[in-house]
């Protein structure tokens, strides 16, 4: 029972990472031309005109529909053919609408799927980008480690967590957390610090570096 459970929640959500990138870069438009509040609606009309059911019972039914299409698309995904039309889509999308990737990017870290790669490797840190004297600290993910025994940093910004700066600091500027996963820290940088006492919690006093 439990395998069947990890089955379908994993198939779901991969179809939903595939879906819901594409799907929230279509309502971003549509909320520009004042059409957010019709986008079920249309679907709605057309089974309540060919289905004796009341209004209710057809939304219900379009997010079922909904749900059964995502759940299909992430078995398609797991195949040869789904995996190769996906990164075709994928890649025309990104190229031919500049903020599909971001969506994309933030939909894969809300759902802890794969995002960047070198990101969701790395390692969470709280960083004195100031030099190691400031007591001014930002959330961090180590991208690299240089022989020197110096770090390469990525400090992303709020809401958006695939934007940020690059820096490379001194041991002693970074203090690591190997306690706090990527997707937790990259959810307080989505909620503009909100939770962000994992990390100070994590860290330990104010004068920890």
């Amino acid at each position: 029972m439990t395998r069947i459970k990890s089955f379908f929640t994993l198939t779901l959500l991969g179809g939903v990472t595939v879906v819901l990138p594409i799907a929230i870069f279509v309502l971003l438009f549509r909320w520009l031309f004042q059409l957010v509040t019709e986008i079920i609606q249309p679907a709605t009309d057309w089974l309540s005109t060919r289905v004796d059911i009341r209004e209710a019972m057809a939304d219900l039914a379009v997010v079922g529909i909904i749900v059964g299409t995502c759940f299909v698309v992430g078995l398609l995904v797991k195949t040869g053919v789904g995996r190769w039309l996906h990164h075709w889509l994928d890649t025309g999308l990104s190229r031919i609408a500049p903020g599909y990737a971001t969506i994309r990017e933030v939909v894969a870290q809300f759902l802890g799927g794969g995002g960047n790669a070198s990101l969701l490797n790395g390692q969470v840190a709280l960083a004195k980008i100031f030099g190691a004297d400031s007591e001014v600290t930002v959330t961090a993910i180590v991208t690299a480690e240089h022989a020197s025994g110096d770090y390469t940093v990525f400090v992303p910004t709020a809401p958006i967590p695939t934007s940020g700066i690059v820096y490379h600091l001194p041991r002693r500027c970074v203090q690591l957390l190997p306690q706090v996963s990527v997707e937790a820290a990259m959810r307080t940088v989505i909620a503009c610090g909100s939770g962000s006492q994992l990390l100070t919690e994590a860290a330990g006093p104010i004068d920890r570096l």
